[in-house]
């Protein structure tokens, strides 16, 4: 077939954690490596009786198009855990397709993008198809630095992507007194903020701090999702935004896919509105905190000297630091060559990597395991270090 492809297609690239997930789909691997959710915190039973209400009392409805924003019944619950009006939520594929819509509306060629350092490696992905130029933001363990939003820095701006809570890929969080910093130099400036937020619930001891999109509603355009609470295979997610930007994503959405399946937002709602999520989160906090622990302990027995890691109080990941001589791309060769995996550190940053950065997902591995891939990975470090001295 003779195909001419497009300058934006020959310009995609692949995702780097995707392919890595090829070489770790190996049984005798212990991956690190995916941002999966753990599927025992799946609600089976509870999305099976969800389904089966929705065929007893609504089907033809749950099988037909439905309008672009969603479902009502849905984004009026969406609006009333955010108190926002249900005119300002739009249901969508993912929040990976907002991220994508987002682009489509807000992105020109060579348009300043703000981004933390490092990032969502999808979110780098979703807005480069637009040709965006990324404007990496000083960042340190709180996330973000508000001081460094000058006015030089954010000249031009569409707007700055923050992950505020316990961060893909660092597992960091930003705290109250950062984000009402962030929030006050950002309305100095007019820097609208893309506010993604699909861990904030995986808090371990329950404990959250506002939104950035309670704290500014008219300056933040806010990205949910049910993956991580309810199960990613229903892809299904949310953005909460101004109307006007609002219509301008679903005019963006028209073209996309018309609508997200109905059928996925009906069952989701007759899910949740049973209070489904009042009992079912603590379970998964509870579980990702007991996981983090053992990944916390076994990283505390088996690291040799010069690397290090932040201790995350929620979500799904952490992030090693090491020695600077030390390149995580290479050592990865070394690490699955022993059937340890886990996501280089390069690929989560817009501009000038940082090379010796790794991230580790802990909540898909049983503690034996960890404990396991730990003491090899330590081990491989440990070489890669006595052979560089």
């Amino acid at each position: 077939m003779n195909v001419q492809f497009s300058q934006r297609a020959l310009a995609l690239k692949s995702s780097a954690i995707r392919e890595l997930l090829k070489i770790t789909e190996r049984p005798e691997v212990i991956s690190f490596a995916g941002g999966l959710p753990s599927p025992a915190t799946f609600p089976i039973e509870a999305l099976r009786e969800a389904t089966d209400r929705l065929f007893a009392n609504k089907p033809h409805a749950a099988l037909q198009y439905g309008p672009t924003e969603g479902y009502m019944p849905l984004r009026e619950w969406v609006a009333a855990q955010h108190g926002v009006s249900p005119t300002r939520v739009m249901l969508t594929t993912g929040s990976q397709q907002a991220l994508d819509l987002i682009g489509k509306v807000l992105i020109d060629p060579d348009s300043p993008v703000l981004v933390e350092t490092p990032t969502y490696l999808g979110a780098l992905q979703a807005f480069s198809l637009y040709g965006p130029r990324f404007v990496s933001v000083p960042s340190d363990e709180g996330g973000v630095v508000p001081e460094a939003l000058t006015p030089e820095l954010t000249k031009g701006a569409r707007f700055a992507y923050i992950l505020p809570n316990f961060q893909n890929p660092t597992g960091r969080t930003m705290d109250l007194a950062r984000r009402k910093a962030l929030i006050a130099q950002a309305e100095k400036l007019g820097l609208p903020i893309v506010e993604d937020n699909p861990y904030g619930d995986l808090s371990y001891t329950g404990d959250t701090h506002p939104t950035l999109l309670s704290m500014a509603p008219d300056s933040v355009i806010y990205l949910g999702s049910f993956s991580k609470i309810l199960a990613p295979g229903l892809r299904l997610g949310y953005v909460i935004a101004p109307e006007a930007v609002l219509f301008k994503l679903g005019q963006a959405k028209q073209a996309a896919d018309l609508h997200t399946p109905g059928f996925t937002q009906r069952v989701v709602f007759e899910a949740v509105s049973t209070g489904l999520l009042d009992t079912h989160i603590p379970t998964i906090r509870s579980l990702y905190a007991a996981q983090c622990a053992a990944m916390m302990t076994a990283l505390d027995k088996s690291m040799p000297a010069g690397v290090s890691w932040n201790r995350p109080t929620g979500g799904m990941f952490t992030w090693v630091t090491l020695p600077t001589y030390l390149d995580a791309t290479a050592l990865f060769q070394h690490s699955v060559a022993q059937n340890v995996a886990y996501v280089p550190g390069a690929p989560f940053y817009a501009n000038q990597p940082e090379t010796h950065t790794l991230r580790l997902s802990f909540v898909t591995v049983p503690e034996a395991r960890i404990h396991e891939g730990i003491a090899i990975l330590g081990s491989v470090i440990g070489e890669q270090l006595r052979a560089a001295a």
